[in-house]
């Protein structure tokens, strides 16, 4: 999401200390220098939010990753596939 392809970056993942955090409600705060998203997972049946994860990121940086999230939802829409296609 920057300006070198992403092919041409390595990637270190360890899915052993690496977890997917599951969500179901998101909230966003913003200031003069960015963007906070706060991702949550309901509580059971109760009216509580665990918050999971938070990402805060440059205005310009929210832009292309609003972008590029777009991108990726439009290529993989219908195909049931959602590893990224080069």
């Amino acid at each position: 999401m920057d300006n070198q392809k992403q092919s041409d970056q390595k990637v270190n993942l360890n899915p052993d200390t690496t977890l997917v955090m599951y969500t179901d409600n998101i909230y966003m705060t913003s200031h003069e220098f960015g963007i906070v998203v706060d991702f949550g997972q309901k509580i059971g049946p109760t009216n509580e939010t665990k918050i999971v994860s938070r990402v805060g990121m440059s205005r310009e940086h929210a832009k292309k990753f609003l972008a590029e999230l777009g991108r990726m939802i439009a290529m993989t829409e219908g195909s049931g596939n959602t590893e990224e296609k080069n």
